[in-house]
């Protein structure tokens, strides 16, 4: 007679048989959970994040594949990938809808937005920023005011119930540019070297600082009226002052700082430690922007900011990797969770709204026109049209302020609601798909 032992100990079980009588005796093989039923083994809380993992990783790479080679950034692929998987219920597919509220997913998606902030902020330096001189300046302040009075007038047009708050952070949401998909772009376009292109780059380093500090403002803004608070201009200001001065501060501080910290650990035996130094720089100033009541987004741009590749080159001398590509590995893990999961968002049936659509249309036209017009202030002797189509794409800077605006309420109602939020996707969607063959145009013509 053979008597089967079972056991669990540390998330896995344990298998065995003894031979009673005799002196067989199996040994013991640990088996993770997840190959057994979980009727057997009892529900492991990893399992829906696992599976939910795979099929974000399935669709995210198809999606972009196709993006790819359609000649559109990947990040447009995986966000359509996440619109066709949160939209399945529509046929009687209902088995992938507990991943847009999976906390876990939820969890990862956030990350994946911190990481991918820090990464613009790595890809924008500091030096960068203060030699793009007055033109750009000039096109970043048009780029965020223009669009921002835009967005809050036509949602005030077509929305007059909402309120001033959701009118606001629409206008916040128009006011972004995605500087990883316009460098993208331009490189795509043949046109990284030219004078439009640092004009383009410079502003859009700007104005992604720029539309971080009005983020901080409306949001707390909102935040404080939530409480039953009313907030004067001079509480905005201070909003204001707050946000600005943090990203100088940690700016400043980071420059005396963080090349040291990085340096420091290049004497460090340990593997990956340009990857943990530079994570724990971006979550801690993360955090701190948390304490001061601010979009952690903020401190992870600001600890990319004073990053810069020449702190690596002592890694890079021991056969090591820029941070560039230390980063890259990181963002193929997280980042994709965060677009698929945006795009699940999306409600395909409220688009069959006329209204939303409408809505959507004229949201787009907003946002393109409030970019172009920003091109003016590039001044002579450069081709203006290419320097405002090329502020024009949204990308994952509008999504993730339209994110945010997803979690901010007045009175439990929120700010952004779905109607509203599928119109902002589709105005990201279509403002990233039209810039690459408008900015070739713009550049053709004036050739």
């Amino acid at each position: 007679m053979v008597a089967p032992l079972t056991g669990s100990v540390g998330g896995a079980t344990h298998v065995g048989v003894v031979a009673k009588g005799g002196s067989v005796r199996l040994r013991t093989r640990s088996i993770p959970l997840l190959i057994l039923p979980l009727a057997a083994a009892g529900a492991d809380p990893s399992a829906p994040v696992v599976l939910a993992l795979a099929v974000i990783y399935a669709v995210a790479l198809a999606g972009g594949e196709l993006a790819a080679r359609l000649g559109q950034p990947a990040v447009l692929g995986e966000l359509l990938a996440g619109v066709v998987v949160g939209n399945l219920p529509i046929v009687g597919v209902t088995m992938f809808e507990y991943i847009k509220t999976d906390p876990g997913i939820d969890l990862l998606a956030r990350i994946g937005v911190l990481i991918l902030l820090f990464d613009v902020g790595v890809e924008s330096t500091v030096r960068q920023m203060l030699s793009v001189g007055v033109r750009s300046l000039l096109v970043a302040i048009l780029g965020v005011v223009v669009p921002f009075a835009a967005g809050w007038l036509v949602a005030d047009w077509l929305m007059p119930e909402t309120g001033d708050f959701a009118h606001a952070f629409v206008g916040a949401t128009l006011a972004a540019t995605s500087v990883g998909i316009t460098a993208r772009v331009l490189k795509d376009v043949g046109q990284s070297q030219t004078a439009e292109a640092r004009i383009i780059l410079g502003a859009a380093v700007i104005d992604d600082v720029l539309g971080l500090v009005v983020l901080a403002v409306v949001t707390g803004v909102i935040a404080a009226a939530n409480t039953g608070a009313v907030m004067g201009y001079g509480a905005m200001g201070v909003i204001f002052a707050k946000a600005f001065g943090f990203l100088l501060g940690a700016v400043l501080m980071g420059l005396a700082v963080s090349p040291r910290v990085v340096r420091w650990s290049a004497a460090l035996r340990t593997k990956g430690a340009p990857l943990t130094v530079s994570l724990a720089l971006c979550f801690i100033t993360a955090y701190l922007s948390y304490l001061l009541g601010l979009a952690p987004i903020i401190g992870a741009f600001a600890a990319g900011l004073v990053l810069e590749s020449a702190d690596y080159q002592p890694f890079r001398q021991r056969g090591g990797q820029s941070i560039e590509d230390v980063l890259h590995n990181l963002i193929q893990t997280f980042v994709p969770v965060f677009f698929v999961l945006m795009g699940m968002n999306t409600d395909l049936r409220a688009l069959a709204d006329g209204g939303v659509l409408v809505m959507g249309l004229i949201l787009t036209v907003a946002a393109v026109v409030g970019k172009v017009v920003a091109g003016v202030g590039a001044g002579g002797g450069v081709n203006r049209l290419a320097i405002g189509i090329g502020m024009v794409p949204r990308g994952e800077v509008g999504l993730i302020f339209a994110n945010i605006g997803l979690g901010l309420t007045i009175g439990g109602a929120p700010i952004v609601t779905p109607t509203l939020y599928s119109a902002i996707v589709m105005m990201v969607i279509i403002t990233t798909m039209i810039t690459p063959p408008a900015l070739k145009w713009a550049f053709g013509r004036r050739s």
